[in-house]
């Protein structure tokens, strides 16, 4: 199993976290569902960090099959949609993403 995660570390600007969720909720999940190979994702919202810690505002979880299926999903039209529709996201957000790809090791 390949999970590939998404950080946004950073902060939404202030005010704007409902406005930041129901974005998500109404136009980013949706097509994140649609990703070819996709057998599960997340979104998760950071509800406590380490102290020092950067904040992470969101992280997205997706899972795969095997690294021919995150390929294949990466080279998707559903990816490169899916990349204009986070324009609105960022928006509400400063800071900036990173992308981690991770096999399961145990489990």
């Amino acid at each position: 199993m390949i999970v590939r995660q998404a950080l946004f570390e950073g902060a939404i600007h202030p005010g704007r976290e409902a406005d930041f969720d129901a974005y998500i909720a109404r136009d980013l999940l949706p097509l994140w569902r649609r990703f070819p190979g996709a057998r599960e994702v997340r979104v998760l919202r950071e509800r406590e960090r380490d102290a020092g810690m950067p904040e992470v505002a969101l992280a997205l979880s997706m899972a795969f099959d095997d690294m021919d299926a995150l390929r294949a999903a990466l080279d998707s039209d559903v990816r490169h949609e899916s990349r204009e529709v986070t324009k609105g996201l960022l928006a509400m957000f400063d800071g900036r993403v990173r992308h981690h790809v991770f096999e399961l090791a145990h489990g």
